[in-house]
C-alpha cells in the first residue's frame, strides 16, 4: 500500500491524513508525539495524488503523494536525477513542452486539477510562476522585462498603473534601490545576482499564487545567494514557494518543510528541522548526513 505523504500532518508515527479541500478547510490543533500542541493546520496550495511521470518509456516519478501548504517554503531535495525538478515543472505543466511525455495521477492547485480538460495552461503559468536555475532576462530594458507579462496578460490599465506594478515588483524582489535610476537600460548589463532577482520581479509582476524556484542560487556567488535566500524568506508571507536545491544548508535555512526524493520516489516529507535532525527513514538520514548523493 502506498503511503500518503502530507506535509501538513507529517509527524513521527502518525497515520497519514489527507488535507481537506481549501473551500472547506478549517483550522485544527495537531498533537504530535509527546502531546504538545503544534498549532493550527495549514491550508493546502498544491496537492499531488498518485502522480507518475514518463519521458517516453523512461519513468521519472512513481506515485507521488505530496501536499504543499500555502504561504510556506517547501524544499525538494535529493541527488541528481531523482525527479525533484520533474515534479516541480509538473506543477505548472512546463514539462508539456517536451515531446513524448505522459503522466498518471493528478496535481491540484487550490483543489482544482491542473490537468483538467480545457485547462488554460497560459493562465496556469501565470498563477504558478517559475524562476529557473540560470537567470534568463529578455534582451530588453529592465523596465520592459518586468512589464512584459503584465502587458501580455492585460493586467494594467494605463501607463501609471504599469509604472506602479513595475516599481512594486522590483521593491518586492529587493532590486528597486539598485536599478531605479536606470530602468531604461538593458537588463543584460546587470550582474548575475541582479538578473536573477529581476527574473523574480518579472514573475511577481503577474501576481502568481505559487512561485516555483529550480535551484535559483546555484550559479551565484555567496553574497548574491544570501540576497536570494533573504528574499525567499520575505516572500513567503505572500506566496507559496517551492524550491529545488542540492544545497542542504540552503534547504535548512530557507524552508519550513522539506521533501526528500530518491530514484523517482518520495521517500520522506516533514518539517525541515525534524527531517534534518530526526529523519524517520534510513535513506533520508544517509542523504542529509552526506553518506551519498
Amino acid at each position: 500500500m502506498r503511503k500518503t505523504m502530507a506535509i501538513m500532518d507529517a509527524q513521527p508515527h502518525a497515520s497519514p491524513v489527507r488535507a481537506p479541500a481549501p473551500a472547506v478547510a478549517t483550522p485544527r490543533v495537531e498533537t504530535p508525539a509527546g502531546g504538545q500542541a503544534a498549532g493550527p493546520s495549514l491550508a493546502p496550495a498544491v496537492e499531488a495524488s498518485g502522480f507518475s511521470f514518463w519521458y517516453g518509456a523512461v519513468q521519472a516519478l512513481h506515485g507521488i503523494d505530496l501536499t504543499i501548504p500555502e504561504r510556506r517554503v517547501t524544499a525538494l531535495i535529493g541527488p541528481s536525477g531523482c525527479g525533484k525538478s520533474t515534479f516541480l515543472r509538473s506543477i505548472n505543466r512546463m514539462n508539456d513542452l517536451i515531446p513524448g511525455v505522459k503522466h498518471a495521477g493528478d496535481i491540484r492547485l487550490q483543489g482544482r486539477s491542473v490537468y483538467e480538460r480545457g485547462e488554460d495552461v497560459v493562465h496556469l503559468r501565470r498563477r504558478v510562476g517559475m524562476v529557473f536555475q540560470r537567470s534568463n532576462p529578455f534582451p530588453k530594458s529592465i523596465y520592459d522585462n518586468v512589464a512584459y507579462g503584465v502587458r501580455v496578460n492585460g493586467l494594467a490599465r494605463g501607463r501609471r498603473e504599469l509604472d506602479e506594478v513595475v516599481e512594486r515588483s522590483l521593491v518586492r524582489a529587493a532590486l528597486w534601490d539598485e536599478v531605479k535610476d536606470r530602468l531604461r537600460t538593458s537588463a543584460l548589463g546587470l550582474s548575475g545576482g541582479q538578473q536573477q532577482r529581476l527574473c523574480i520581479a518579472r514573475a511577481l509582476a503577474v501576481r502568481p499564487e505559487v512561485l516555483l524556484m529550480d535551484e535559483p542560487a546555484s550559479a551565484l556567488d555567496p553574497i548574491a545567494t544570501q540576497k536570494i535566500e533573504e528574499l525567499i524568506y520575505e516572500l513567503k508571507d505572500e506566496y507559496t514557494i517551492v524550491i529545488v536545491t542540492h544545497n542542504m544548508q540552503q534547504a535548512a535555512r530557507v524552508s519550513d518543510f522539506t521533501a526528500f526524493f530518491y530514484m523517482g520516489q518520495l521517500v520522506e516529507v516533514g518539517r525541515t528541522q525534524q527531517l534534518f535532525t530526526t529523519p524517520r527513514e534510513d535513506r533520508t538520514e544517509a542523504y542529509v548526513t552526506g553518506r551519498f548523493g
